[in-house]
């Protein structure tokens, strides 16, 4: 791979030691994004093209929206780390890692500027049509490491990437009152809001008790898809929104080439 040939033709190269082999000839079918966490973009690109950080990813968006491209598409690159989705574990094998430059939590949750979502956006939409990869298969890093992993936080903007064509979203449910659920309940409700959660996608057991797994779990997916609150309880705003999201969900045909919405 040569700044000539980098599969996203508006990236230049920084090639990373990081990669391996995707295991069994996988594809990319997903697309992880993240925050670097760190303080400035510089440090965390030399950070991942090190060897010795045994991390990397397979694009980099700084700030102003230039795109460096670490790994090529076709390799393994060491981004997502141990998670699940949808009963996938290898997760570095069958997707894109894209690494966002932005301080995250540790600095405060810092907006992420226009100019940087619209590369991530066009990045995005030119990898999923390369790959065919589907709208609900663009997920957060938090979304298949919860609890480990909470990037790229409840501040990184999945509206506006949905309306640039990019992603799976509904408009979540305003938060109100009513009945919810939190850790240490049990029973049959709480046994359908795991159902629901793992059919979507997330890494959870249908047990029937709302334990700190599922807390954590359904922390994510406000972190996603219910920002205005995270706080790990199931409230009639989360079920809500996780709900119209299954129903909005493509229902799948063998032959089908779904690319992303543009509404």
């Amino acid at each position: 791979m040569t700044s000539e040939t980098c599969d996203f033709p508006g990236a230049h190269l920084v090639p990373s030691p990081n990669h391996g082999e995707r295991a069994g000839g996988r594809r990319p079918d997903m697309i992880i994004l993240h925050y670097t966490g760190m303080e400035t973009a510089a440090s965390a690109l030399d950070w991942l093209c090190r060897e010795e950080s045994q991390v990397s990813c397979h694009y980099f968006v700084d700030e102003e929206g230039r795109i460096a491209q670490l790994v090529p598409e076709e390799r393994r690159a060491w981004h997502a780390g141990k998670g699940v989705w949808k009963g996938e574990t290898d997760i570095n094998s069958c997707s894109i890692g894209i690494e966002i430059a932005n301080a995250g939590h540790p600095g405060g949750l810092p907006d992420f500027p226009e100019a940087q979502i619209e590369a991530v956006a066009e990045l995005c939409l030119d990898c999923g049509e390369r790959w065919q990869i589907t709208p609900e298969r663009v997920l957060a890093h938090s979304d298949i490491a919860p609890i480990r992993k909470v990037d790229p936080g409840e501040n990184f903007p999945w509206d506006v990437l949905f309306r640039r064509g990019v992603g799976h979203w509904v408009e979540p449910a305003p938060v109100r009152g009513g009945r919810f659920f939190q850790r240490g309940d049990s029973g049959q409700p709480v046994e359908a809001l795991q159902s629901m959660l793992l059919l979507y996608g997330y890494g959870v057991e249908i047990t029937g008790d709302f334990c700190a797994r599922t807390e954590g779990v359904v922390a994510a997916f406000q972190r996603h898809f219910r920002q205005s609150r995270v706080d790990g309880i199931a409230d009639v705003s989360t079920i809500d929104t996780l709900h119209r999201l299954l129903s909005a969900l493509p229902i799948p045909t063998p032959d089908r080439r779904f690319l992303f919405p543009l509404n």
